[in-house]
This record gives C-alpha cells, sequence and structure tokens, in this order.
C-alpha cells in the first residue's frame, strides 16, 4: 500500500529467495536513510566489508552466522545488530536468508 506520507510493505514476500548466491532490493532511498532488502541462499553471504555510514541489520528470515568487528552471533528472526560507520562486518547463510540493512545518512 502507497500513500505519500507512509508506505507498507510484507518485506519477506517482496523478495524472491535465490537457490544460490545472493538478491537485493532498494526498499528506500531518501535524504535520511537507504534501505536495501537482502536474500541469501544457504551458504552464499557477504565476504566482510565496511559500510561508510552508521547501519542497522535486522534478521527476517533464516539463520546465518553475523561477524561484527571481532564478534560472531548466530543470527536468527528478530536479531538486530547496530554499527558505527566503518565498522567490519560479514555474513555467511546457513539456511536461506531474509535481512534488513538500514544505512543512517
Amino acid at each position: 500500500m502507497t500513500n505519500p506520507s507512509y508506505f507498507i510493505r510484507q518485506l519477506t514476500d517482496d523478495i524472491e529467495l535465490p537457490a544460490v548466491g545472493n538478491r537485493s532490493m532498494v526498499i528506500c532511498d531518501d535524504e535520511h536513510a537507504k534501505v536495501v532488502l537482502f536474500a541469501f541462499a544457504a551458504g552464499g553471504g557477504l565476504a566482510e566489508h565496511l559500510a561508510p555510514m552508521p547501519a542497522i541489520i535486522l534478521v527476517l528470515r533464516g539463520e546465518a552466522v553475523l561477524t561484527v568487528g571481532s564478534e560472531s552471533v548466530d543470527g536468527k528472526p528478530g536479531t538486530w545488530i547496530q554499527m558505527a560507520a566503518k565498522t567490519p562486518h560479514s555474513i555467511d547463510a546457513t539456511t536461506q536468508v531474509v535481512m534488513l540493512l538500514t544505512l543512517l545518512k
């Protein structure tokens, strides 16, 4: 549903889970934030990298090992991670995963 004042989405329905690799789609990109929805196949993920701005990761579906700085956590639905800009992080999906990334501008 779309309205000039708000948006309503069912995020886990908005992205197709890939059989291999990763898929992403930008949900929002405005002056305040960039929000990206990711889907990972089991065994997929993202190698360690840095976000240029503060970021929040929210696992919506599936399980993954998330590494932030030198700490690893078993991510599952509801896992929320807030990071300062340029914090090294990576994701290794152990099952199919849907994850929301919010970059704060």
